[in-house]
C-alpha cells in the first residue's frame, strides 16, 4: 500500500502539492500559549517531509502562484502605501525604509562572517525577518547568476533549510524583543503611554456600519394618531416638519394594503407609515408624537450601503444642500465623503461642496440608491465576483515591465517578473481605491491569492528541496539557529533606538511602527496585549506597507550583494 502511495505521488505530483497544503493549514491552525507555527511554516515542513519521497514538480507551478501572491500583496497594501507616503505618514515611511535597511544589513554581515553562501544567506534573511515572499525574488536572482546547474541547485536547496531553522525565532523572538524587552530598553511605561495618547487623541471610532448592531439610519413603523398634525398632508410636507434632519415616508399600510409612498402621498388617520431617518430623530422626536408598531411586512424592504464614485458634471461644484433637493436624492442618506489620492474624509455639512472624483457612501433602499447613483456617478456595489480580466491584465503588465533588463556599468538590473507583479499590485490597488470603477477583487479572493498563492509556492520549494533538507539541517542546524536569532534581534533593537532618539515617535505607537516595518503581526498582537490597548496599531499600517514591499525586494538584493 505504501509503495502504491509513493508511486502515485511521484506520478501525480499535484496530489503531493495539495497534501502539503492540507497538512500545513491543519497543523498551522493549532496554537500553544499563543504561539503557532502558522500555515507557511507548517506547509514548508510538511512539503519537506513529503519531498523525501523524491517527487518532481515543474518550477512553472511555483512561478505562476508566486506572481499571483505578490500581486495580491501589492493590491492589498497599495492604498496604504501611497496614502501613507502622501499624508503625514512620511516620517513613518522613512523610518520603515531605515528599519528594512537594518534588516538587510545585519543578515548580510552575519552571512559574510559565518561564511554562508548566498543560498543560506537568503534563507537566513527570509526566516529571521519572517518575510517568506523574499525567497521568490531570491530564487529568481540565483537563477540569473549564470552558475552551473549543480551550484544553482545547492543554493536553492539551502534556502528553505535556513528559512525553516530561523523562522521560529524570527516569529516568537521578534514578539518577545518588541513587547517584553522593548519597554524596558526604552524606559517607557507602555500602558500609561497608551492612556496618555488616547487622552490627547480624543474623539472615538465612528459608530455604526457593517458589523455593528447600531445603525445611524433606520426604518421604523408608526401609526398616525387621531388628530395628528400630519393628517391630510402630503408626505413631502410631513417630512418638512423636521427641518433639521432628513426623514422620509417610504411606505404606507392603509386598510391592510401596503404601497410605496411618493412625495404626493396623502397621509390619513390610522395609516401605518414606514419612516426612514436618523435613529435619534426617530426615537426622540417622532417616537414621542406617534405610536410605534411592529409591522415586519411593512418594514421588509431591500436596503443597502454603497460607495458611489461621482462623475457627473451636474453634481460637480454643488453643495450637499443643493444636491439634497434633487428628486433622485429622496430616501437616500449620506454616510461618508472621501476625496483625493490621500482619501481625506470630508465633513458632512450643508455647505460642503461635492467634486467630480469624490467617493460618497450612501445608504437607503435599493431602488433609491440606484436612482441617485444613475444621476451622479458610478455605484460600486459589493460583489463576490472578481474582475479576472483586470487581474490577468495587471499581472501581465507588471511581469512584462519586470522582465526588462537594463545594464548599468555592465551590471544587469531588473525588477524580475515577481518584482514587477508586486509593483503592479501597488499601483493598481491604489488606483482602485481612488477610482472604484474597475478592478474589484473581493476580500475573500485577495485572501486566496495571498495565502494559497504563497503556500503553493512554499510547498513546491519544500518538495523540491526535501531530499537535501536533512543533510543541510545536520550540518548547519544549531549554529544557523543562533545566527538567525541575532539577525532577528539586532535590527529590532536598532529600530527601537532610532524611533525614540532620531524620529522621536510617541512611545505609544513606536513599538507598533517597529512591528509594522518588520511586518510581524504576531509582535503587534503581543504589544497590544501588553499595552492593554490598540493604540500601538496606529503606527503599524504605513510602516507595514513600506516594509512589506522593501523586505520582499531585499530577497533579490541580498543575492546581488553576496554573489
Amino acid at each position: 500500500m505504501f509503495d502504491w502511495f509513493v508511486s502515485t505521488l511521484r506520478s501525480y505530483p499535484e496530489i503531493a502539492l495539495f497534501l502539503s497544503l492540507a497538512i500545513g493549514y491543519y497543523v498551522g491552525g493549532f496554537a500553544y500559549k499563543g504561539f503557532s507555527l502558522g500555515a507557511v511554516t507548517s506547509t514548508l515542513i510538511a512539503a519537506v517531509v513529503i519531498g523525501q519521497l523524491g517527487i518532481t514538480i515543474s518550477p512553472n507551478v511555483k512561478s505562476t502562484f508566486f506572481l499571483m501572491f505578490l500581486f495580491a500583496v501589492g493590491y492589498g497594501v497599495g492604498p496604504q502605501f501611497v496614502r501613507g507616503i502622501a499624508k503625514d505618514g512620511a516620517p513613518q515611511a522613512i523610518f520603515a525604509v531605515l528599519v528594512t535597511v537594518f534588516c538587510l544589513a545585519v543578515p548580510v554581515i552575519i552571512a559574510k562572517f559565518a561564511g554562508y553562501h548566498p543560498g543560506y544567506a537568503a534563507g537566513l534573511y527570509a526566516g529571521s525577518q519572517t518575510i517568506s515572499a523574499s525567497m521568490g525574488l531570491a530564487t529568481d536572482a540565483i537563477n540569473r547568476l549564470g552558475l552551473s546547474a549543480e551550484q544553482t541547485k545547492e543554493y536553492l536547496d539551502a534556502m528553505p533549510v535556513a528559512y525553516a531553522v530561523t523562522y521560529i525565532f524570527g516569529t516568537v523572538g521578534s514578539a518577545m524583543v518588541l513587547a517584553l524587552l522593548g519597554p524596558k530598553l526604552l524606559g517607557i511605561d507602555l500602558v500609561q503611554a497608551c492612556k496618555d495618547y488616547e487622552a490627547r487623541l480624543g474623539g472615538g471610532a465612528e459608530l455604526g456600519g457593517p458589523g455593528s448592531v447600531w445603525r445611524r439610519f433606520e426604518l421604523r413603523a408608526f401609526r398616525v394618531r387621531s388628530g395628528a398634525k400630519v393628517i391630510g398632508m402630503r408626505a413631502a410636507d410631513a417630512e418638512a416638519l423636521v427641518p433639521d434632519a432628513r426623514v422620509f415616508v417610504e411606505r404606507v399600510r392603509r386598510n391592510g394594503r401596503i404601497e410605496d409612498a411618493t412625495t404626493d402621498t396623502i397621509l390619513q388617520e390610522g395609516d401605518i407609515i414606514a419612516i426612514a431617518g436618523p435613529r435619534d430623530v426617530l426615537v426622540n422626536l417622532i417616537g414621542q408624537n406617534a405610536d410605534e408598531v411592529e409591522d415586519p411586512e411593512l418594514l421588509d424592504v431591500k436596503a443597502e450601503g454603497v460607495d458611489v464614485y461621482v462623475t457627473s458634471k451636474d453634481a460637480d461644484g454643488k453643495t450637499l444642500a443643493e444636491l439634497s433637493q434633487m428628486p433622485a436624492a429622496r430616501g437616500v442618506f449620506l454616510r461618508k465623503i472621501v476625496r483625493g489620492a490621500t482619501a481625506v474624509n470630508i465633513p458632512i455639512l450643508r455647505d460642503t461642496v461635492i467634486h467630480r472624483g469624490d467617493i460618497i457612501t450612501i445608504v437607503g433602499r435599493t431602488q433609491d440608491i440606484a436612482a441617485v447613483a444613475k444621476v451622479i456617478g458610478h455605484a460600486d456595489r459589493p460583489s463576490d465576483v472578481a474582475d479576472v480580466a483586470f487581474i490577468g491584465a495587471a499581472i501581465t503588465l507588471g511581469a512584462l515591465v519586470g522582465a526588462l533588463v537594463f545594464k548599468v556599468g555592465g551590471v544587469p538590473l531588473t525588477l524580475s517578473t515577481a518584482g514587477g507583479a508586486l509593483i503592479s499590485g501597488l499601483v493598481f490597488g491604489w488606483l482602485r481605491s481612488v477610482r472604484p470603477v474597475f478592478g474589484r477583487i473581493p476580500s475573500s479572493t485577495v485572501w486566496f491569492m495571498n495565502s494559497v498563492g504563497l503556500n503553493i509556492f512554499i510547498a513546491v520549494v519544500g518538495i523540491s528541496a526535501g531530499p537535501g533538507f536533512v543533510k543541510g539541517l545536520q550540518t548547519q542546524g544549531v549554529g544557523l539557529f543562533l545566527w538567525g536569532a541575532l539577525a532577528t534581534a539586532i535590527p529590532l533593537i536598532l529600530a527601537m533606538l532610532a524611533g525614540k532618539y532620531v524620529f522621536r515617535f510617541d512611545p505609544a505607537i513606536l513599538l507598533g511602527a517597529c512591528a509594522g516595518a518588520r511586518t510581524t503581526t504576531a509582535a503587534l498582537g503581543m504589544i497590544c496585549e501588553t499595552a492593554g490597548s490598540q493604540v500601538p496599531a496606529l503606527g503599524y499600517t504605513v510602516t507595514y506597507a513600506v516594509g512589506n514591499t522593501l523586505l520582499t525586494i531585499w530577497g533579490m538584493v541580498i543575492i546581488m550583494l553576496l554573489a
